[in-house]
C-alpha cells in the first residue's frame, strides 16, 4: 500500500485523531514566534510575527498590527492564534491589490501527494478562524513549479465567533511536484483583493494560472475599517477528504526546530555570546557561527549594526566593533569577520559577545 493511500485510509477512520505526523503545515498552532510576538503598522509583505506564516500586502497604504494572541477557540488545546488588526484602513482595493496570509511548502514535504501521476491524492486544509467581518473568503493554492492553481471558498457566518473550516482540494494528475527544497505549493488565505485578481472565473479544479481568476468570490476586505480583526489558528493540511482533529502530538521543541530550518535568530540583545574569535591579522578578526539545525538552504546572514554593538574580548583587553561581515556560509554554519574596528595581535584568540540591547544576528532561508 502506498504511503498516500495509507494516510488517506487512516484519515477516514473513525478515530483519526490518534494519527500523528499527518500535518504538512509547519507551526499551525502558532506556537513559535522567533522574530517577535507583535508588530505594529505593517504595510509591506514579510514574515513579521509567527514563524512560517508570511503576510502578503501590496496595497501601499493599508496597514495592520499583527500579534501572537492568546485568544483561542475554547477546549481545542491551542495556546495561541495569529491576530490581525487593521491600523490604517484602505476602504477600496484596486488593480492587483492583494492582502492575506500565506505559507509556502517545499517539495520534499509534498511527495505524499503524488501530484503529476494517476495516483494523485486529495488533500484537506482545515483551520479555526474568527473575525468581526462576516462574508466569503478565498483560500488560493498555487504550485509554482508547474504554474497551476486551484481555489476554495469559506464563509464566516457569525461575527467574533470561532468557527472551524475544512476545504478539500483534488489531486492534480498533470502538474508534478519537484522532490527538492524549492517552493512547490503555497496556500494563501485572502483577506482582501483588487478587481484584477478577481474578475475572471474561479479555478475550482487544478488549471494553468490566470491572474484574473485567483480570488474570484472574495467579498471581504479586512482593510476597510480600523475596527476589523481576524484570528487564525489550528492550520492543518493532510492527505484525504476528511479534516481530522488538529495533531497536537508534536512538541514545541520539534516545531521550533522545523521553523529554524527556514529562519533562525542567533541572538538578540546585550551580553549574548557569539563564539570564539581569532585574529588573522592585527586588524582582521574571524569567528564562526553555527546553527542549531540544518537550514533549508545557505541562509542570508543579517546583523543589526551600530557603534559598539559587539565586542571582542582578548588578551586582557577588548575591541568594540560595530558590525559583522558574513563570509562563507553553508546549511550548517557561517564564517564571519570584522576588519574595520578590530585591532589586536595576529594569532591572538578571544570571545565575541553582543554589547548593546539592539544587537541582533539572524539567518534567513525562507521560501
Amino acid at each position: 500500500m502506498s504511503r498516500a493511500r495509507e494516510f488517506a485510509d487512516l484519515a477516514g477512520s473513525a478515530d483519526a485523531g490518534g494519527i500523528t505526523g499527518r500535518n504538512i503545515v509547519i507551526n499551525g498552532a502558532m506556537q513559535v514566534a522567533q522574530r517577535a510576538t507583535s508588530a505594529s503598522a505593517k504595510s509591506s509583505a514579510g514574515f513579521h510575527v509567527v514563524d512560517r506564516f508570511k503576510f502578503i500586502n501590496n496595497t501601499s497604504t493599508g496597514a495592520v498590527d499583527i500579534e501572537q494572541s492568546t485568544t483561542v477557540p475554547a477546549g481545542q488545546g491551542f495556546g495561541y492564534s495569529l491576530k490581525v488588526s487593521t491600523s490604517t484602513a484602505k476602504a477600496t482595493l484596486t488593480g492587483t491589490n492583494e492582502f492575506g496570509i500565506q505559507q509556502r511548502i517545499e517539495g520534499q514535504n509534498l511527495q505524499v501527494l503524488n501530484h503529476g501521476t494517476s495516483s494523485a491524492s486529495k488533500a484537506t486544509l482545515s483551520f479555526w478562524v474568527r473575525s468581526n467581518k462576516t462574508g466569503t473568503y478565498v483560500v488560493w493554492f498555487y504550485k509554482e513549479g508547474s504554474n497551476r492553481n486551484i481555489q476554495r471558498q469559506f464563509t464566516i457566518s457569525s461575527a467574533d465567533t470561532w468557527e472551524k473550516k475544512a476545504l478539500t482540494i483534488d489531486g492534480d494528475t498533470s502538474g508534478s511536484i519537484a522532490n527538492d527544497n524549492s517552493n512547490e505549493l503555497e496556500f494563501f488565505i485572502v483577506l482582501g483583493t483588487g478587481p484584477d485578481r478577481s474578475s475572471g472565473t474561479a479555478p475550482t479544479a487544478w488549471e494553468t494560472l490566470d491572474n484574473a481568476d485567483r480570488y474570484v468570490g472574495q467579498t471581504v476586505n479586512i482593510l476597510d475599517s480600523t475596527s476589523n480583526t481576524f484570528y487564525l489558528t489550528g492550520v492543518q493540511l493532510e492527505i484525504g477528504e476528511k479534516a481530522t482533529p488538529f495533531d497536537h502530538s508534536e512538541s514545541y521543541g520539534e516545531t521550533l526546530a522545523k521553523c529554524q530550518r527556514y529562519y533562525f535568530k542567533f541572538l538578540e540583545g546585550s551580553t549574548k555570546e557569539i563564539g570564539v574569535a581569532w585574529y588573522y591579522t592585527a586588524a582582521h578578526a574571524s569567528f564562526m557561527l553555527r546553527y542549531p539545525t540544518t537550514m533549508r538552504a545557505t541562509p542570508t546572514g543579517i546583523d543589526t549594526t551600530g557603534t559598539g554593538y559587539y565586542t571582542i574580548y582578548r588578551n586582557g583587553g577588548s575591541d568594540a566593533i560595530n558590525s559583522i561581515t558574513f563570509e562563507n556560509g553553508s546549511t550548517e554554519q557561517y564564517s564571519a569577520y570584522n576588519n574595520s574596528e578590530a585591532s589586536g595581535t595576529a594569532g591572538q584568540a578571544g570571545l565575541v559577545r553582543s554589547t548593546n540591547a539592539s544587537a541582533k544576528v539572524e539567518f534567513d532561508a525562507e521560501l
